[in-house]
């Protein structure tokens, strides 16, 4: 399928307008003959043979018929606008559906920043297509082919010298649009690198500035303006080998009119008049040379844009995330049997091995491991945002294959270590998993997240807006803002990610004895770094380099004296050191 075919997908839906739009291109190219005829008729009747009586008439009706193509004119510009508006909403709209359906492996390979052109520049440069660039092709072609005809008709001898140049014109355009694709396509890329180094800049403002590096910063992106300056100039260079030529090779058309026009006129073979009348022709075929290449950059862009707008709405994540009705409610009980865990840029290299472990409703998994060791890699194969490589992750006994991704994620929530807020109020951010909570629910599990009273402290409470990505608040604010939008979703599997990193111990130990009270008939796995978060879990699994290496409660890792044994009297010690000094201050 070609980038006109796919296009004419969304342009369809607009099909009145474009039939309505197309009709009043036709007439508005038969009025533009109508007036270079009356303009001849007016040199030969009027100024030559004398019938004055006749000169209001033909005035009246030339003006009358400017008028009409005026506003014909402006119709069918509008018409194109909403052909090319509806479109691109329809486009935009399958652009974003497909964003949200798609999986971590397209999100890794292709940038933040490319992915904004798709959404921006391309689309721009598609309703750019529609919205202008077919009305004014369609209006050339007729202009030519109308002009043709009717100065063939006039004088066939002249309309064929100026027809001999019509070659030359075809092949200079050729060549440039040959030429002008591939640049194109290089000013796109350098687009989206360019926008994915200020979108990158801008969300990490704050690391900027603390570190001092607006110099650099400001250095690597005039390397990629300048980059992207140097690929537009190629394509200013390729209109300025081309234009140029087509420019001169239009302005001739007149000289060949005015010199055999006139011998034409002087032996009697045509007259003044029609003279006149042919010469008002001569832009329609002017006008359509002259426009050629700029028709040209102008589509060679739009196929550029499309290309990476079809890639994107032609990329297959590969978890699908459509529902299954015939799926119940999840229970809970979570199983891993022989569990191997490869991602699939690398797929030689396990972040886990062998992973065995099973968990039922009202049960807590506590999972301890070092940096890297792929402790939020196994919760991430629980949410279906990966299958496992080999073995089986089980959700009440189901392989998760079978279960559809949305559904999973319907019943189960992660409090990722990524922190995000949406640029909304404190309200919309805590029922974002659920909107028909209650407002006293929400009050309840921003009480049992410990955040009530900080929300309640803010200039409008919970109807607050944080700023984007929650600016402004704390990590700890973060975390436990995040901790209740989780908990008023009410999910059957509840997932903390290191969830309390940034809070003081005592506040995690005030949230760890008020969860007990809502996660009774739940599934709660826990991810942390601090024994504290993790010695009341029914059970503990400890990873190291993707291996369960310990496994127990409390007291049997202790008495293990392995890693957990470790950790756990090395945190003690750094929490008693902690003590002395404040006994000390």
């Amino acid at each position: 399928m070609n980038p006109y075919q796919w296009v004419w997908q969304y342009a369809r839906r607009s099909r009145l307008q474009i039939i309505l739009a197309s009709i009043l291109i036709i007439i508005n190219a038969i009025g533009v003959v109508a007036v270079p005829l009356l303009g001849g008729m007016l040199v030969d009747l009027v100024i030559n043979q004398r019938h004055l009586k006749l000169l209001l008439p033909l005035l009246a009706a030339m003006i009358g018929i400017t008028l009409i193509r005026t506003l014909m004119r402006y119709c069918y510009i509008i018409l194109w606008e909403r052909v090319g508006q509806n479109s691109l909403f329809a486009i935009r709209h399958d652009l974003f559906t497909k964003l949200q359906s798609l999986d971590d492996p397209f999100f890794k390979s292709v940038s933040n920043g490319d992915i904004m052109a798709r959404l921006t520049g391309d689309t721009d440069a598609i309703r750019h297509f529609l919205c202008w660039v077919t009305y004014n092709a369609a209006e050339c072609i007729l202009w030519f082919l109308t002009a043709v005809f009717v100065m063939g008709w006039i004088n066939w001898q002249l309309m064929l010298a100026l027809i001999i140049l019509t070659p030359i014109i075809g092949w200079l355009t050729t060549r440039m649009s040959n030429e002008a694709h591939a640049v194109f396509f290089n000013i796109r890329q350098s687009f989206a690198r360019l926008n994915a180094m200020v979108e990158e800049n801008i969300s990490g403002n704050r690391i900027v500035r603390a570190f001092a590096r607006e110099d650099y910063e400001i250095n690597k992106f005039e390397q990629l303006n300048h980059d992207y300056k140097n690929k537009n100039m190629a394509s200013a260079a390729v209109s300025r080998r081309y234009l140029p030529a087509l420019d001169f090779l239009a302005s001739l058309l007149t000289v060949i009119v005015l010199l055999l026009g006139s011998f034409f006129v002087i032996n009697h073979q045509m007259t003044l008049g029609e003279l006149v009348s042919f010469n008002g022709f001569l832009w329609m075929l002017n006008q359509p040379m002259r426009m050629s290449g700029w028709l040209i950059n102008d589509i060679q862009r739009f196929s550029a844009a499309t290309i990476k707008i079809r890639a994107m709405l032609a990329a297959q994540p590969q978890i699908t995330t459509e529902k299954v009705p015939s799926v119940g409610k999840i229970q809970g009980t979570v199983e891993f049997q022989h569990v191997d865990f490869a991602f699939p840029d690398d797929p030689k290299n396990n972040i886990l091995t062998d992973i065995n472990f099973k968990v039922t409703p009202g049960q807590t998994l506590g999972i301890l491991g070092e940096t890297g060791s792929g402790k939020t890699t196994l919760m991430n194969l629980i949410a279906r945002f990966y299958d496992p490589t080999s073995g089986r992750v089980l959700i009440d006994g189901q392989d998760v294959r079978q279960w559809s991704a949305q559904t999973l994620r319907d019943q189960i929530t992660i409090v990722t270590q990524d922190l995000f807020l949406f640029s909304d109020s404190i309200t919309d951010n805590i029922n974002y998993g659920n909107h028909e909570a209650s407002l006293p629910f929400i009050h309840q599990m921003a009480n049992i997240a410990d955040a009530d009273n900080f929300i309640n402290q803010m200039p409008e409470g919970y109807d607050t807006v944080v700023g984007e990505r929650g600016v402004g608040l704390s990590g700890g604010q973060k975390q436990r803002i995040s901790l209740a939008r989780a908990l008023v979703k009410d999910p059957q599997v509840l997932i903390l990610d290191d969830t309390t990193s940034a809070l003081d111990m005592e506040t995690e130990a005030t949230i760890q004895q008020r969860l007990q009270s809502v996660t009774q008939d739940k599934t709660v796995f826990i991810i942390a770094s601090r024994i504290s978060s993790l010695r009341h879990a029914d059970q503990i699994i400890v990873l190291r380099h993707g291996k369960i290496v310990e496994q127990g409660t409390h007291d049997t890792l202790l008495a293990q004296a392995g890693y957990y044994a470790e950790t756990y009297q090395r945190q003690l010690g750094l929490l008693e050191t902690a003590k002395g000094g404040e006994d000390h201050g």
